[in-house]
């Protein structure tokens, strides 16, 4: 099982309670999928640098999970279905020194 950084900036039309929902359910997906969420922190509501569909900034949410190799494909495509995300970046968390 690998360590990844998933940062998510969800739509700023979103309250705190939805955007905690939503994090809920992904917790979930991840849980299902044989990983877990290492960590969460919600950077808060910022200005985009360009606009993304017709909105100029986004709720950031930073999340450090583990999940298995073979459900990595899956779960990105988990995101892309939703409707509450603009935009996220997966990043692979590499170990220091190797």
């Amino acid at each position: 099982m690998k360590t990844y950084e998933l940062l998510t900036v969800f739509k700023p039309n979103l309250d705190a309670d939805e955007v905690d929902k939503a994090l809920e359910s992904f917790g979930k997906v991840i849980s299902d999928f044989g990983g877990k969420v290492e960590s969460t922190d919600k950077t808060g509501r910022k200005k985009l640098a360009y606009e993304i569909q017709n909105f100029r900034d986004g709720y950031f949410v930073t999340s450090v999970l583990s999940l298995p190799e073979d459900k990595v494909a899956e779960f990105r495509r988990q995101l892309r279905l939703s409707d509450n995300i603009l935009r996220t970046m997966f990043l692979e968390v590499s170990k220091a020194g190797v």
